[in-house]
């Protein structure tokens, strides 16, 4: 899955550069092994700031902490939904590689604004949201450099990439914090995405046929081609692609939301310290990595694509509601199991996606996918911190005694 079919990839012109001066060429030929890599460093990077990034939020918004926090989230998931549909659009005509470098600089820009200004790191954070869809432009990178049976795979070596990166990236950012303060955890995020960013200018080639690009970035684009609402039009109009839309959004809805809140309540209620978050999050990543490579690869050839979504789906629904349920540590273990095997959804459902589009409209298809996600990413924790708001809950440090005490807690 990791090479292009023979002749499905033109080779490049020697030299070939776009009118901004950013080269198409890179190290090989375009692989799924740069899109893991651009994905692994934006999101390690991003798994770095995981406690430091509680410990901010609190300090700035020490009243109302989830609702901010849920007005932050739901701004950057709007301005997601928006704009990914679009930039997957552009990435069709133009290419993929110049919307790599552009959604991951402007995705990890606000990172040393965590110590710099926490203001404005939230600020920066909810307009960031506008360029934060490299999953669109990944899945269909992705999709120029694999055969369509070979997709699925493909998908779930990329999402499985996306949980290794966050398997030791929050116990290194938790360790780092610990020891050494929170300014160098801000501080190695940072290179990270810097490393990211020379990774994508240097060494991934571009892998959007030379012949369905135009020469040149003055070349005219119809509004058609670029119109955001085109492609929800489409959603309308298609409804395969709409019950797929539909789908994603009841799935990740729920689960960006439990996403927001879930570690404050494992801290919180259950009673998890720092080293035990960072383990539970290292063990449901280490078993992500396989659901996603190894049983998504047996359960698409003998279950099929429709039957493997609804598999996903029925591992998601038992456990969100055994978190909900669940009062021991050892029940948050085990339905940490589940939540790995849940995992497999989304590259199966994005597969299902690739499969019903055009090979140069497979950046408007993710667009639109994950553009929904982007939606719930924000709407998931605004209704998780509306709610909380409701209820009075708030971030506060449990009182030793009442850790013990689950009448008083």
């Amino acid at each position: 899955a990791s090479e292009p079919a023979a002749g499905a990839m033109p080779e490049k012109r020697p030299g070939a550069q776009t009118a901004g001066g950013v080269s198409l060429q890179g190290f090989g030929r375009p692989s799924v092994y740069h899109a893991a890599i651009v994905i692994f460093l934006e999101f390690f990077a991003w798994g770095l700031l995981t406690t430091p990034m509680l410990t901010v939020l609190h300090e700035t918004f020490p009243q109302h902490t989830f609702l901010m926090n849920g007005l932050i989230q739901g701004v950057k998931g709007l301005l997601s939904f928006l704009s990914a549909p679009l930039i997957g659009a552009l990435s069709d005509v133009w290419g993929r590689k110049p919307f790599l470098l552009g959604t991951v600089f402007f995705t990890c820009f606000p990172i040393p604004l965590m110590r710099i200004s926490p203001w404005w790191y939230f600020a920066m954070i909810s307009v960031s949201g506008v360029f934060s869809v490299t999953f669109s432009v990944i899945f269909a990178y992705v999709a120029d450099v694999t055969q369509e049976h070979e997709r699925s795979t493909a998908y779930g070596w990329v999402s499985a990439t996306f949980a290794a990166s966050l398997v030791s990236s929050p116990a290194i950012g938790a360790y780092l914090s610990a020891s050494y303060g929170d300014s160098l955890v801000v501080l190695v995020a940072t290179v990270v995405a810097l490393l990211d960013i020379c990774f994508i200018l240097l060494a991934v080639p571009e892998s959007l046929p030379e012949k369905m690009r135009p020469l040149s970035w003055g070349a005219k684009i119809s509004w058609k081609q670029a119109d955001p609402f085109a492609s929800l039009k489409k959603v309308g109009k298609d409804s395969t692609v709409l019950l797929i839309c539909i789908t994603v959004f009841l799935s990740y809805l729920p689960e960006a939301g439990q996403y927001s809140s879930f570690f404050l309540y494992l801290r919180q209620v259950i009673g998890f310290g720092s080293v035990k978050i960072a383990a539970f999050i290292a063990m449901v990543g280490i078993l992500s990595i396989v659901a996603q490579t190894v049983f998504l690869t047996i359960l698409m050839r003998s279950l099929g694509n429709k039957n493997t979504v609804l598999l996903g789906l029925g591992f998601q629904m038992f456990q969100l509601a055994w978190y909900g349920f669940g009062s021991q540590a050892w029940m948050m273990w085990a339905a940490g199991t589940v939540a790995a095997m849940s995992s497999i959804t989304f590259p199966a459902v994005s597969a299902l996606v690739s499969r019903n589009a055009e090979s140069d409209q497979q950046g408007v298809a993710q667009g639109i996918i994950t553009g929904i996600r982007g939606l719930c990413n924000g709407l998931g924790p605004a209704l998780y911190g509306f709610i909380f708001y409701m209820f009075h809950v708030e971030l506060t440090e449990l009182e030793p005694e009442l850790s013990s005490d689950n009448a008083a807690l």
